[in-house]
């Protein structure tokens, strides 16, 4: 099943395998991505539709150096050479619009980092010049709120501008969006925090912005529920999505993260209506899904199924699963900012 096709809104997918967000730390000091960027993306087009890391929807939601942003013209135009080069390849590409909130440093967004609560993270955050403990943020107001949720709108008309076929608003892993779902760094006593109701809010209003900004079928959004990445803690955690799941707008998809037992996870399957993309990776870890796990989860009820650190080394991974090829591993050392480790893994040779 994973190398038949898809309909995933207005996109023909060839196949079913999806190419995860995965930061690589590659673009320029201003947040434009580079020459290699359009390499890397357009080498991997193969797959039913490729996701991009992180990009930063604003200044202030810049999560650490060298991540790609796409909140002014220079950004824009830049993207425009990746995508241009994923379509002349025959690719299909959304833009990943993730917010750090305080998973931040005011030395690398020139801002200070900013969160549903003054919270500090129990995790490191990235500088240029290495690691250091996550800060405590600043707290946003009401008005504040709104208008970060309206940055992921603006961000997603860019993306479009860009020429993106659609976003996938960042959910999981402790950023933005996940902290306002989050019951240890949400302790707001206002309409966005304590209650249920009062934790999805951010995200529901996110995920409006971006549907009213581009249309349904062009928005996705990704989630790891029960995941504690970056000191994340969610009470009530079935309770939490069951009701993200229902205040959702109409959207192509969500994208959900193995990071829970089956069981919860096929009742999210069940509780969303349109296309169910599956990440079998879960929590970060060191090794590559397979094509079982993928196919598993498709006899299961995903519609898609997401490889991440299989499509580091394995820019032809499409063709891998088909013919039963050995994948590549990677060193961890190469994931970031290093020029070794991104383009240069060559498909495979007979």
């Amino acid at each position: 099943m994973l190398l038949t096709s898809y309909r995933l809104g207005n996109l023909i997918l060839p196949n079913r395998l999806v190419m995860a967000p995965m930061t690589r730390a590659r673009a320029t000091v201003d947040g434009s991505p580079v020459a290699s960027t359009a390499t890397y993306y357009a080498q991997r087009a193969t797959a039913g539709l490729i996701v991009t890391e992180g990009t930063h929807p604003n200044e202030v939601g810049q999560a650490g150096p060298f991540m790609p942003g796409i909140h002014n013209a220079a950004q824009v135009a830049a993207w425009r050479v990746v995508t241009d080069a994923v379509h002349a390849n025959g690719g299909r590409i959304f833009a990943q619009l993730m917010h750090g909130g305080r998973i931040g440093h005011v030395e690398v967004a020139g801002h200070e980092p900013v969160a549903p609560s003054a919270i500090a993270a129990r995790t490191d955050v990235f500088l240029p010049s290495g690691v250091v403990p996550a800060p405590v943020p600043r707290a946003l107001s009401v008005g504040e709120i709104r208008e970060q949720a309206q940055a992921f709108g603006d961000a997603a008309r860019r993306a479009v501008e860009a020429g993106f076929d659609g976003v996938e608003l960042h959910g999981a892993n402790g950023y933005l969006i996940q902290q306002f779902l989050s019951s240890s760094a949400n302790l707001r006593t206002d309409s966005y925090g304590g209650s249920i109701n009062g934790r999805i809010r951010f995200a529901v209003e996110a995920a409006e912005a971006a549907v009213d900004a581009i249309g349904a079928d062009r928005v996705g959004i990704r989630l790891s529920p029960g995941g504690q990445v970056q000191d994340i803690v969610e009470n009530e955690m079935p309770s939490l999505y069951a009701a993200l799941l229902k205040a959702l707008p109409d959207m192509a998809y969500i994208h959900v993260l193995a990071t829970v037992d089956d069981e919860v996870l096929m009742g999210l399957r069940k509780a969303w209506p349109t296309a169910f993309i599956l990440n079998p990776g879960g929590q970060i870890g060191p090794n590559e899904s397979t094509r079982e796990q993928g196919e598993r989860w498709l006899a299961n009820g995903a519609d898609l199924i997401s490889y991440g650190r299989a499509y580091l080394g394995n820019p032809d991974l499409v063709e891998r699963f088909r013919l039963g090829l050995p994948l590549v591993s990677t060193d961890r050392e190469t994931w970031f900012q290093t020029e070794a480790g991104y383009v240069d893994h060559p498909s495979y040779q007979h």
